[in-house]
């Protein structure tokens, strides 16, 4: 999903404010989104390391806001657009701690200046990185995602929770890669069945956990030409379940999905795809004149002369004794 992004016009003062408002123009191809990590009034230990561990598989596109801030996203959003204009991020993870909402995750995204959707997740279990003595992946590299579960499919919280999870690490559908290039899998597992809600408010309500592991990815010699892949837990290591959500509204989230022209595949002309998957083109010939056909020549194929005379047959003489 290509989501766009767009700030408020304002009149540039000199040169190098006009280059950084023409860095934050609307693109064909966006720049990759920065997002910050912010502590509300109160937070807890484990607040604390998931969100250095989530920033760290974030850099070097992550801010830290290391002091606390006085923020409550569903509440009041406003907070939230002024650091998106000031900082040019659009992704936020807010992290608090509360009686009613203990050990809380906040995911939030932005549009055009605004909150687009926000999902709130409840940390049950959490191990953070520092505690897995394994080797860690390079900064920069973007993981393998591994989604299971019929949820992802099914469940809107889950399938929004999916897409945010893809955005923030900006997650494509690639047909082929370079295993070279891949340190490090993110394997996300959800677990549940949808409740029964009798007052209709929420119909998307699930009960159930997701499991968000990261594991490196250790290649060693098969014998063969693909090499043995073997995975070995990196951390974090948390079991989230969801809370509160806010879905972005369809016109807006239509508007936030558009895909620019320039990128839109071009359909050609005479080249279907058929049931079975398959390409399959037409090419328009002339009529054929099948009598100038050339075939292989053969003493058996050859004509005779008297098929070409006439059906007249030329008098004999005849022979004296």
């Amino acid at each position: 999903i290509y989501i766009t992004s767009s700030t408020s016009p304002s009149k540039p003062k000199n040169a190098r404010s006009k280059r950084a408002l023409q860095k934050r123009e609307p693109k064909v191809k966006e720049n990759v989104k920065t997002a910050l990590f912010i502590r509300g009034t109160s937070t807890t230990e484990i607040v604390n390391e998931a969100l250095s561990d989530l920033c760290r598989l974030k850099k070097p596109d992550s801010i830290t806001f290391n002091k606390k801030n006085e923020i409550r996203p569903f509440e009041d959003d406003t907070t939230l657009e002024f650091l998106c204009q000031k900082n040019d991020a659009s992704l936020f993870v807010i992290g608090s701690n509360s009686k009613k909402r203990p050990n809380n995750l906040v995911f939030a995204r932005m549009f055009d200046g605004q909150v687009l959707d926000m999902i709130e997740v409840g940390i049950e279990w959490a191990v953070p990185m520092s505690q897995f003595k394994t080797p860690k992946c390079t900064i920069g590299m973007k993981p393998l995602f591994i989604f299971t579960g019929s949820l992802f499919e099914t469940s809107q919280p889950h399938k929004v929770f999916k897409n945010m999870l893809l955005d923030f690490f900006q997650g494509k559908v690639l047909k082929s890669f370079d295993l070279t290039g891949i340190e490090y899998v993110i394997s996300v597992t959800a677990i549940g069945s949808p409740l029964p809600d009798e007052s209709n408010v929420n119909p998307s309500r699930v009960d159930g956990k997701i499991f968000f592991r990261v594991y490196t990815i250790n290649m060693k010699k098969s014998g063969e030409r693909t090499p043995r892949v073997e995975l070995e837990e990196m951390g974090p290591h948390y079991n989230f379940f969801i809370r509160r959500t806010k879905f972005a509204k369809d016109e807006v989230y239509k508007q936030a999905t558009r895909i620019p022209k320039s990128l839109k595949p071009k359909k050609e002309k005479n080249i279907d795809v058929n049931e079975m998957g398959d390409v399959v083109g037409r090419i328009h010939v002339g009529k054929q004149d099948l009598s100038k056909l050339q075939t292989r020549k053969m003493k058996g194929l050859k004509r005779e002369a008297r098929e070409d005379d006439s059906d007249d047959e030329k008098p004999t003489k005849k022979l004296k004794n």
